[in-house]
């Protein structure tokens, strides 16, 4: 699994993509079949927005979520995105 890191309209720090890198590794858990990652992080006026984008085999899976906390939002995403990954996984073994 390949992960791009893109910060928008500031500079993030190096813990931040670490802790972003890391948290995004651990939905390889939930589907082995992830092709590539893309982690996008932005501020949107008082609100920092985390957006994770994942392409699987044949489709591309988007969760994005917002907070006051880059973590929280991070956080968020990852567990939006775990929903997404198992509702795709059922989705491909029902066609089997």
């Amino acid at each position: 699994m390949r992960i791009n890191f893109t910060a928008r309209h500031y500079k993030a720090p190096e813990r931040l993509k670490l802790y972003a890198e890391n948290e995004v590794k651990k939905l390889k858990k939930y589907w082995d079949g992830i092709i590539d990652c893309e982690v996008i992080l932005d501020y949107i006026k008082d609100m920092q927005v985390a957006e994770i984008r994942i392409k699987v085999y044949n489709n591309m899976l988007v969760a994005t979520s917002s907070s006051n906390d880059i973590f929280k939002s991070i956080d968020d995403a990852v567990i939006k995105m775990e929903r997404q990954l198992k509702k795709y996984k059922t989705k491909l073994k029902s066609y089997e």
